[in-house]
């Protein structure tokens, strides 16, 4: 298979891929992998925090549910707004407790949860590693607050390890947009 984009699809109704999974995983990477492959808009989950968030999470502080709520439904009003339009997206967000991803369900009855997913230490490395407003300290509770897809949840688990475009064809074939 090449790893050359596809044609842009236009599925009816449209689908909205949501890139899951703790800090450090690669949401970001795969997200715009993904999105490339499909001619998709992508949007980066991080850009919608609130600065109040970023300042929280900078500090050390894990954010809280009532910290998350205003900002999943700003992400699920974006991706409603462009599937009223007919547009399907890719989005990258920690997604990481069933309630969260409810929430951004209501952003398209066609919402696919990609959940990026590997071990401890190499997420830990990858997070000392870069520059991000997310310290490694916040890790634990996020790997805490996880809950993993559920089986009848639309959606599918990838080792975070993979290179991200094998992961986006692995994507674009689930859905079958290949």
């Amino acid at each position: 298979m090449s790893d050359q984009p596809v044609t842009p699809q236009r599925p009816d109704p449209p689908i909205h891929i949501v890139v899951m999974g703790v800090s450090g995983c690669g949401k970001s990477t795969v997200g715009v992998r993904i999105a490339e492959r499909l001619g998709w808009e992508y949007g980066e989950g991080d850009d919608f925090h609130p600065r109040a968030n970023v300042d929280k999470m900078a500090s050390g502080r894990p954010l809280q549910d009532e910290d998350r709520w205003p900002w999943l439904h700003l992400l699920a009003d974006w991706t409603k707004e462009r599937g009223e339009r007919g547009e399907s997206t890719v989005l990258s967000c920690s997604s990481l407790k069933w309630a969260y991803r409810d929430i951004l369900r209501g952003g398209g009855e066609r919402t696919f949860f990609v959940h990026l997913a590997g071990d401890k230490n190499t997420l830990m490395a990858r997070m000392e590693g870069r520059e991000h407003f997310m310290p490694p300290s916040l890790l634990e509770s996020q790997l805490d607050a996880l809950e993993p897809l559920r089986d009848d949840e639309f959606g599918m688990v990838q080792d975070f390890n993979s290179p991200p475009d094998r992961i986006a064809r692995v994507v674009a074939a689930e859905l079958d947009l290949s």
